[in-house]
């Protein structure tokens, strides 16, 4: 399983940032977020979903992520420019944590990206049948995989998954505490 960090220093085409998190505990939502805005890129990237490609890190973009406490998965949002969503990318995760204060997720493979147009698109359910072929997952995080993206994938058809809607807000509590 791949450990990934709020932080998104995975992002080697992102070559300088701002960053923020903070913690929320209140009823509508309890876990971390985190925000980044790019300010220089060696190029933008470019993601292909569906039918379309679209490009979803550039200069002048933010990437917002929430980590729901003691859920197994996470929303990263990306906004370009405008402070338009580009696509909300849903990665089911086996736990989340935090290390050296950053939060971070173990992937689980699976993913389920939602368009602003309400096309909602699985993917990687490949990399999960082979990393449960090849030992890499137990049969237990396999079929808390399938049973996360399922219940996910659902709740973003009948525009019933709450995160999406909190976007903006939390991307708002962040903006002004970028360094």
């Amino acid at each position: 399983m791949e450990k990934k960090s709020g932080s998104h220093n995975e992002l080697t085409c992102v070559t300088s940032k701002r960053y923020a998190q903070t913690f929320i505990d209140e009823d509508h939502f309890k876990g971390y977020i985190t925000l980044i805005e790019v300010l220089g890129v060696t190029e933008p990237l470019y993601k292909r979903c569906g039918e379309t490609e679209h490009c979803v890190i550039d200069e002048g973009y933010m990437v917002l992520q929430q980590f729901p406490h003691q859920e197994h998965h996470t929303v990263t949002t990306m906004f370009n420019e405008k402070g338009e969503v580009i696509q909300w990318y849903i990665d089911v995760c086996a736990d989340t944590g935090v290390k050296d204060g950053i939060p971070y997720m173990k992937d689980l493979y699976l993913d389920i990206v939602v368009l602003p147009s309400g096309e909602v698109i699985r993917l990687d359910a490949d990399e999960l049948e082979e990393a449960y072929e090849k030992g890499k997952i137990s049969e237990e995080l396999y079929k808390l995989a399938w049973e996360e993206s399922d219940k996910l994938y659902q709740q973003c058809i009948n525009n019933q998954f709450s995160l999406l809607n909190m976007v903006h807000e939390h991307k708002d509590q962040l903006s002004g505490k970028l360094l």
